[in-house]
């Protein structure tokens, strides 16, 4: 079974995976803390189809809890409501951080504070292997458990080991108060204080010895500890460097169309058949059943950069990136606020691919306020980027259609020249900042707008005023080539 490693912070997540055959504990990274990490580890733990969870959960020197553990604990049940399903075991930890620094030190290549955190992820999900054994998850486990196991005592690697000091410091503690007691009876007793003295010496005498044994043993524990740390570093090393990474990441970007998707796909070793057949599949999303008829994909695969195994097939990959789709839609409650623009949620994706083309970010508010003022008044939209992906659908080597001219004459239903109102579908994958742009357009009232040779935005309210700004700022760009 595969089992994910988190040492919990306010601040950043250290993140650790391991499979329980092997016993290994990996350095992941870390997650930052700040409202995303639960679809974060959410995601890791779909990736590596798990839904186990060791938690490290600090304590203090004397082993009472602390406010650290108080928040480790309340981020445990928070998990459980966020992951349905999670599994999760607190392991007992302290001063993993100090020995995660202290391995990357010896490593002697530059390290951030972030794999600090993912290498005492490391040490805490190692310490739960290794003391596994008739303990921790197994099929039949309840789920949520959010006891901590008691780690295992051994000599060297490790949490569990700070056992050997721990007890030496219990021992001198103890025989502290027994000297304490037999001080007070010298003092209450004075007609025994002879007495009382001479046995106060030999429990002084008895408590000198003990502390320098248990010094003793504890030096030589950490002897053997650090030797065997040691070891495991250059074993650890070992592994590292004959390991094949067993994941890759693929990025799809805000803009790009279905066909550059599907070029990607080929390139990471897919084949056209198999990618055809993932892109032309039937998917059970609720906010795809509103597309017409026989409408692709095309604008639903959101922008982002996600990591799959080398297993992973095509149809994997595209729903993992539907799923993402849908997470913004729902976030963002898009449907409800392009309800209230007059569009479908289809038809507010497909407004909001042709922004993504059209404009940056700060000028797709006004850019999508402009296109809805067209639509009000039956006015084309008459955006080339609409002809572009015409072209890219029946002529994409412009084989064809080899001038603008031509082009603005292409009769497709993508032509927004050619046909008022929007497009039969999207033309790209809309970014957050598009998808948000048509849901909350600017409050102007333009008519019109160009981007300038300067590659600035040029807005105007009349067709006189926007032809003039295209003699003034647009004399290179408005005759590229579609």
């Amino acid at each position: 079974m595969r089992v994910i490693g988190l040492d919990v912070g306010e601040k950043r997540i250290g993140v650790a995976k391991a499979d329980s055959s092997t016993r290994i504990a990996i350095p992941v990274g870390f997650i930052n803390v700040d409202g995303s990490e639960w679809r974060e580890i959410a995601r890791i733990a779909r990736l590596n189809s798990t839904n186990l969870f060791v938690i490290g959960l600090p304590r203090s020197n004397e082993g009472n809890e602390t406010a650290q553990s108080r928040y480790v604990r309340a981020f445990a049940k928070t998990l459980i409501e966020k992951v349905p399903g999670a599994r999760i075991k607190l392991q007992d930890e302290s001063l993993t951080s100090v020995m995660a620094e202290e391995r990357l030190k010896s490593r002697k290549k530059k390290y951030e504070k972030g794999d600090i955190d993912a290498e005492a992820a490391s040490i805490i999900l190692q310490d739960f292997l290794e003391g596994l054994t008739g303990k921790g998850f197994s099929d039949t486990s309840p789920a949520n458990t959010l006891e901590p196991l008691k780690p295992s005592l051994r000599s060297a690697g490790g949490a569990s080991e700070r056992l050997l000091s721990d007890k030496a410091l219990q021992e001198l503690q103890n025989a502290k108060g027994i000297a304490k007691k037999q001080s007070d009876k010298v003092i209450l007793n004075t007609k025994k204080a002879k007495h009382k003295m001479k046995t106060a010496t030999k429990w002084m005498t008895a408590i000198i010895i003990l502390v320098i044994l248990g010094l003793l043993g504890t030096g030589i524990a950490l002897m053997i500890r650090e030797k065997k740390h040691q070891d495991y570093l250059a074993w650890l090393a070992e592994q590292e460097a004959q390991m094949v990474p067993e994941v890759f990441n693929f990025t799809i970007l805000p803009g790009e169309n279905i066909f550059d998707i599907k070029k990607k796909l080929v390139e990471v070793g897919y084949s056209e058949t198999e990618v055809d057949e993932a892109l032309n599949a039937q998917y059970d999303f609720d906010f795809l059943k509103g597309r017409p008829e026989g409408a692709t994909l095309e604008g639903y695969l959101f922008g982002e950069t996600i990591e799959f195994y080398k297993s992973a097939t095509a149809k994997e990959i595209i729903e993992t990136f539907l799923k993402e789709m849908g997470k913004v839609i729902e976030e963002n409650q898009l449907e409800q606020k392009y309800s209230a623009q007059g569009l479908s949620l289809f038809e507010g994706i497909t407004l909001a691919s042709v922004v993504q083309k059209e404009a940056s970010p700060p000028e797709q508010p006004t850019v999508a306020q402009v296109f809805l003022s067209r639509m009000g008044y039956g006015i084309p939209l008459g955006s080339d980027v609409t002809v572009s992906y015409a072209l890219d659908v029946v002529d994409p080597d412009r084989v064809t259609y080899k001038d603008n001219q031509a082009a603005l004459k292409i009769d497709s239903c993508y032509n927004t020249r050619l046909y008022a109102g929007l497009p039969c579908g999207p033309i790209s994958n809309p970014s957050l900042t598009a998808l948000l742009a048509v849901a909350a357009p600017s409050d102007t009232t333009y008519l019109y707008f160009l981007t300038g040779d300067d590659g600035l935005m040029y807005y105007s309210y009349t067709e006189y005023e926007h032809n003039q700004n295209a003699r003034t700022h647009c004399k290179e760009l408005c005759n590229v080539s579609l």
